[in-house]
Parts: structure tokens; C-alpha cells; sequence
């Protein structure tokens, strides 16, 4: 998919208009802090905008300054198919495929308004009239930044949007570590900063506000881990007796994955995760270098996202699904130093 010449959404954005921010169902710190930074930069520009949700975020984002104006799918589902259906322009941020809206994906595909997408997954569907779109970006927040950048409206960066802006960077990046990190990726941290930011605050916010349930349930998920060394792999996992044994809420495993990666030699990452909802397994991949875990999910675990981060899931139990994932590996990682030799 190429990217769309800006100029007929700029002159759509010159008047007042309802606008209606979008993300993908179980939001993160990118798709929360891309919505609510555009959300904040629309009302500076005289726009009616509004956020709207599938459904709930994470107790570790519910600080972020406009949260309190978020209307969820999953609360106020006529509120919010209302909004959809009288908008004049849709933004769709952080996601590539109207599904990953669940709730709300009804909605979208019959809302007449100008479409338009901000992202950076692979391989996004053609749904929308305008497109502002790059894989290399490390976040949809980075893309925010440069999108406002490119409308001229640079200036209008406040300390409320740059906090939300650097907020979804600095998850989306890892703290700035993963390899979606790059030097423009510093230079637009630095600007943000330069906008009166509290860097640290936030990185204690998000990282340092960890309850007793979540720390003993991250033990259990390193206590489940296992290694194939021959593989450089690792992978864990967690299952519902498990979560609820700890008082799970969302956002609890968020990262849990990533410390399959911090095991010396391991290239390949992998946490699988039973819930209650259709599909039973939820799973994320991670890895380092030119492992591509985003090939891997859409082949073999109906998923996809980034080169060194993705998602799937599996309609088999947890046995089945490790079991399935154990035969496939194999035939992956050969396949994979067969092509790079």
C-alpha cells in the first residue's frame, strides 16, 4: 500500500469537522497514546473529536491526560456507534485491519466518513480513503508526531500530546532498546522532551506502579519457561487457573514476553496465553535481528504485526497449541537459515 498525498485530508481538516479516533480492541500504550495525542492536537484545531474504543485499556495507562473522555465500545456501545456513524472523518490508528476493531468493526465498514489510516503493521487491508503508513517507524505514535509535523502544526505540540506521543514510543520501542529504534526515533523523543515532559515520571508510571498479584504472576511465567537451545528459542506460557490464581487484569502480561528474549543465545521468543474468549489461546511472538516472527504468526498461528513482533492465536487447547508449535518450529527455523545461507 502507498502512501496518499495529504493535501486533500489537510483541506478536509481546514474547517471545523466530527472527527472520530479509532484503535484496535485491547489497547496498548501506542494505541492509547497515538488516539489521545491526535485527540488533543483535533481540539487545539477547532475539530469536534472524539475516542472511541473497543474496550477497556490497562490500569497502568489510566493517567493519561483525556482518558476520562474515552467512549468504549464494551460501556456505551449505542454512544458509540452513534459517534461512528455521524462522523465526517474516521481516523483507524495503530491497527491494519478492520477486525482487529471487533466490536466496533461493524461500525467502521459501514461509516461513510473519510477514512484514514496511521500505522506501522505489515501488509495493512484497503479500507480507508487516505493513508499514512511506514513499517520501518518504530510506533504509531512516532507516526503522530510526524503526521502533525507534516500539517504544519508542529507548534501546537503541548506538554499533554507530547506525553502521550513519547508514552507510546517508549513502549512501543521497549524503553528505546528494541530495533524499531532509531535516530530520528531519539530526535523526536528529545523534541517531545524539549516540550516539558517528565521522561522518568513516565517510565515510573507505566513501569514502577507493578502490584503484588502481577509480580507473583510474572514468576509463575518465568517458572514455566523452557528453552531449545539447538533452536534459539524459548517460549512460556500461562494458563486460565494460573491467571486467575493471581487476580489477573488487563494489561497484567503485558511484556512478559520479552523476557524470553533476555536468555543469552535465544533469538526467538514466544508466551502463550488461555482466556476465557473465543480464541482460547492468545500468543505473542518476539524475536531479535532478522528472525521474522511476523511470517511465522501469519503462517502458522493466523496473526501478524512486525518483523520482531507479532501476534497470533490458536482455536486448540494449551497442550494442543504448545504440541503444534513444537512440530512447526523445526521446519521454520531450517527453512529460514536455508533461505539466508
Amino acid at each position: 500500500m502507498k502512501n496518499t498525498d495529504l493535501s486533500i485530508l489537510g483541506a478536509l481538516l481546514k474547517t471545523s469537522k466530527k472527527i472520530v479516533i479509532t484503535s484496535h480492541f485491547n489497547p496498548d500504550g501506542d494505541a492509547m497514546g497515538s488516539s489521545l495525542a491526535l485527540f488533543h492536537f483535533l481540539k487545539k484545531t477547532e475539530h469536534q473529536a472524539y475516542v472511541v474504543l473497543p474496550n477497556e485499556f490497562p490500569d497502568y495507562l489510566a493517567w493519561l491526560p483525556g482518558r476520562k473522555e474515552i467512549v468504549l465500545g464494551t460501556q456505551s456501545g449505542e454512544k458509540a456507534k452513534k459517534l461512528i456513524a455521524e462522523a465526517e472523518i474516521l481516523f483507524s490508528l495503530d491497527y491494519n485491519a478492520v477486525q482487529r476493531t471487533e466490536n466496533l468493526s461493524e461500525s467502521i465498514d459501514q461509516s461513510k466518513a473519510f477514512k484514514v489510516l496511521i500505522d506501522h503493521h505489515r501488509e495493512p487491508k484497503d479500507f480507508v480513503d487516505c493513508v499514512f503508513w511506514n513499517i520501518e517507524v518504530s510506533s504509531t505514535c512516532e507516526l503522530i508526531y510526524r503526521f502533525i509535523h507534516a500539517l504544519g502544526g508542529e507548534n501546537l505540540i503541548d506538554k499533554d500530546i507530547a506525553t502521550c506521543l513519547y508514552l507510546g514510543i517508549m513502549t512501543d520501542t521497549g524503553s528505546f532498546k528494541f530495533a524499531c529504534t532509531s535516530a530520528e526515533t531519539h530526535r523526536i523523543a528529545a523534541a517531545l522532551i524539549e516540550k516539558g515532559i517528565e521522561a522518568a515520571e513516565i517510565q515510573s508510571k507505566v513501569f514502577d506502579t507493578q502490584t503484588y498479584d502481577r509480580l507473583q504472576l510474572l514468576g509463575k511465567a518465568l517458572s514455566n519457561m523452557k528453552m531449545i537451545p539447538h533452536m534459539q528459542t524459548a517460549y512460556t506460557y500461562l494458563t486460565l487457573q494460573e491467571l486467575k490464581a493471581h487476580n489477573f487484569k488487563k494489561g497484567d502480561t503485558e511484556g512478559f514476553v520479552n523476557y524470553t528474549l533476555a536468555l543469552d543465545g535465544i533469538v526467538f521468543g514466544v508466551i502463550f496465553i488461555e482466556n476465557q474468549q473465543e480464541p482460547p489461546i492468545k500468543i505473542s511472538f518476539r524475536s531479535k535481528g532478522d528472525f521474522d516472527v511476523n511470517t511465522f504468526a501469519r503462517k502458522y498461528f493466523s496473526g501478524g504485526g512486525h518483523i520482531n513482533a507479532a501476534g497470533g492465536k490458536s482455536i486448540m487447547n494449551m497442550e494442543e497449541t504448545i504440541a503444534y508449535f513444537l512440530k512447526v518450529l523445526p521446519e521454520y527455523v531450517n527453512q529460514t537459515v536455508s533461505n539466508e545461507s
